[in-house]
């Protein structure tokens, strides 16, 4: 044989030993897929009877059968909104002043009258000073006004002085009045003006939000402050126009606020007659005792009581959840009696000890409460 003939029967061994190996990894992976897939496993324990083999249990004696009963339940549709102060106060400057003191802090409660912002009033104490001196003046005017229109009268009335005489008395008098009450409503702008350095609380309430610090300079219309009325809260919520017509003002409906897990009772003191155009809704307003723990921005549902329809219940402790499915155990004839089939079924709303079936059950049904045997 040639160095030629062994190098490629060389080759040919080399190339059938590849392809054996190779059929052979192939082989050994698809065992392994399919022992990972359970197809070398026993899907029904033997010895389980007739039973076992159709997939279903015997009904054991700590399983409590009960039936699926229909239930009539009022049903409640929902209405989103926003907790909201009945009474809020935003306060604004009056005056272009820098901030000299601060009273209060956010969350901080307060009362009517307290004194929550001064800014500084140096130059409005002055112009109140300077009002008060021309008030002064006025009256010093006045006075001498007074004492010369008494004299030419009495000379007048005694023919001793002209009618000219006492006519310019008497304009002088009424001059001399007209300036001291202009200087009188002078002193009290300026007065007005320098309270305005005194910033106090309308009501008694709650700080939501303080926006200066000492040291700020304070514009006119600018917020300081915010407060609001924590005794009196509100939820504005938007209603869908087919549902207003089930609302009237006065009414007493439910307020469901899901931060704290509570649901209150209220009472609709507004609806707004008029519908936002881009949603069909309108907005409700409710207000009513609260519990703690309420605040404004807080998010809420509105609970409008529709007509009472029939639902299909079953007991809670029948249902079991595996992973994220919800299955019972339902009880089904056999020639051996009774025998529980595992079923997934679609729930609905929670009612007390019991719980909507969607679908998955009709009635009539039993299904098990307790724990079947394996």
């Amino acid at each position: 044989m040639t160095q030629a003939q062994k190098t490629r029967a060389s080759g040919t061994a080399k190339a059938v030993w590849l392809s054996l190996v190779g059929v052979g990894f192939t082989v050994v992976v698809v065992l392994l897929l399919l022992w990972l897939a359970g197809v070398f496993h026993r899907k029904i324990a033997a010895g389980s009877g007739s039973a076992a083999a159709a997939g279903g249990q015997p009904v054991g004696p700590d399983v409590t059968l009960v039936p699926a009963r229909v239930r009539r339940v009022p049903t409640v549709e929902s209405a989103v909104g926003t907790i909201r102060a009945v009474h809020e106060s935003a306060i604004a400057a009056k005056l272009l002043a820098r901030v000299v003191e601060v009273n209060v802090q956010a969350g901080q409660e307060v009362h009517a009258g307290q004194v929550l912002v001064r800014l500084d009033d140096a130059d409005l104490r002055a112009q109140r000073r300077q009002a008060e001196a021309g008030v002064a003046a006025a009256q010093a005017a006045r006075n001498q006004a007074q004492i010369e229109y008494d004299r030419v009268r009495d000379l007048f009335e005694r023919a001793h002085a002209s009618k000219t005489e006492f006519d310019q008395a008497e304009t002088a008098l009424k001059t001399a009045t007209a300036e001291q009450q202009r200087a009188e409503q002078a002193l009290a702008q300026a007065e007005a003006v320098l309270d305005y350095a005194t910033i106090r609380s309308p009501m008694d309430g709650k700080v939501v939000d303080k926006l200066v610090e000492v040291g700020d300079t304070a514009r006119p219309g600018q917020i300081l402050l915010t407060l609001y009325d924590p005794t009196r809260m509100q939820l504005v919520a938007n209603v869908r126009e087919s549902l207003t017509q089930r609302l009237a003002v006065g009414q007493m409906i439910g307020v469901r606020i899901d931060a704290i897990a509570k649901t209150c009772a209220g009472q609709i003191s507004e609806i707004v007659p008029q519908a936002e155009a881009a949603s069909r809704t309108f907005a409700v307003k409710v207000t009513g005792p609260c519990p703690p723990g309420v605040y404004s921005g807080m998010f809420g549902r509105l609970l409008i009581p529709l007509d009472e329809q029939d639902v299909l219940v079953i007991p809670r402790a029948a249902v079991r959840r595996i992973g994220q499915l919800d299955t019972i155990d339902v009880a089904e004839p056999s020639p051996q009696g009774p025998v529980l089939r595992r079923r997934v079924v679609q729930l609905g709303k929670p009612y007390d000890d019991e719980v909507e079936v969607l679908s998955g059950l009709r009635a009539d049904e039993q299904v098990a409460v307790g724990r079947p045997g394996a």
